[in-house]
């Protein structure tokens, strides 16, 4: 079984990109950009397609004004309908100014390859988990929800690199997407000048070898579901993060990869399971089977808690491990 490094990382709204020193101490309430704050790294096995290290984690959040179930669990990553339950709450539920809420929102990262040369700056965004990911160095640095194509209008899977970086990019609308407007009844637009109705935000990113892009979003709400044309939407905050963090020519790679399993250094094994909504995804039971015995894992993992796991594809990594009281690997 190859070894690779792993972390345990704590997936929390960072305020205002203060220095690292300070932010461990950011309160989960300050919700303006949501990177990852790294622990100290360690060695552990990787399973299967799996994972180098696991962001999030369990916090409270303070609810702010304008707030909904549907738009903090697009900030933090977690699915509207796992939100609610955890808090006792159905999915439309109003909030009210300063309801606490509680936030789980463990997830595996796609594993980098042994044999990757290493780039300055990496994204990997994982379509079904609807997360990116930037490795600086082959070291995970931020971690961000997304939103991207939805099943009729994919996101392309493969290799990139950034081949456009601007701010206040004009929107040329598609030939497509003007007939989808016509068809909808909506005002056919040909061109979108930057400022507020522009749907691609402030800070665009172009990928090679396709139209799509990595931009913001004039609809925040929007984010962590699969309903673009596409292209890869973040948060403006996260946006602006990571626009300043990369650079033309910088590698992307795209993956669908909606079943993750990591083996942790603390003897822990974590599944977790996505929508496979391309449907791109092997058989689940072959590839469990296939995952645990490749890796010498089936003696460490309840495979019949495994298979609710994958049933449920709840999004959120849960421990399988033989004798663990199936909770979330947080």
């Amino acid at each position: 079984m190859e070894l690779a490094r792993a972390h345990c990382c704590h997936l929390k709204p960072a305020l205002h990109r203060q220095p690292t020193s300070s932010r461990t101490t950011i309160k989960a309430h300050h919700l303006l950009s949501l990177a990852v704050l790294l622990a100290p790294s360690v060695e552990a096995g990787i399973a299967g397609p799996g994972a180098a290290w696991i962001v999030g984690g369990a916090h409270g959040y303070e609810a702010r004004a304008g707030d909904s179930l549907t738009s903090v669990s697009a900030r933090f990553g977690v699915d509207v309908v796992v939100l609610a339950r955890a808090n006792g709450l159905a999915p439309t539920a109003s909030l009210a100014l300063g309801q606490m809420l509680a936030i789980e929102n463990p997830h595996i990262v796609p594993a980098i390859p042994d044999t990757d040369p290493p780039h300055a700056s990496l994204i990997v965004i994982n379509v079904p988990q609807r997360m990116s990911f930037l490795f600086r160095d082959g070291r995970l640095e931020l971690a961000f929800p997304i939103a991207a194509g939805r099943a009729t209008w994919r996101t392309p899977i493969g290799e990139f690199e950034i081949d456009e970086r601007v701010t206040d990019k004009t929107w040329i609308v598609p030939i497509s997407i003007q007939e989808e407007m016509r068809r909808e009844g909506r005002p056919v637009k040909a061109i979108v000048p930057p400022g507020p109705d522009n749907p691609l935000g402030r800070h665009w990113l172009g990928l090679s070898r396709s139209s799509c892009g990595i931009h913001g979003t004039i609809a925040p709400a929007s984010i962590y579901s699969l309903r673009t044309h596409g292209c890869i939407r973040l948060h403006p905050d996260d946006a602006a993060t990571l626009y300043e963090a990369v650079s033309v020519g910088d590698p992307v790679r795209i993956v669908y990869e909606p079943l993750l399993l990591a083996a942790l250094p603390d003897g822990r094994v974590c599944l977790e399971a996505h929508r496979d909504v391309y449907r791109r995804a092997p058989d689940v039971g072959d590839w469990l089977r296939d995952t645990l015995a490749r890796n010498l894992l089936a003696r460490r993992v309840d495979s019949e808690f495994a298979a609710r796991v994958i049933e449920a594809r709840d999004g959120i990594a849960r421990d399988v491990t033989t004798g663990s009281n199936g909770g979330s690997c947080s």
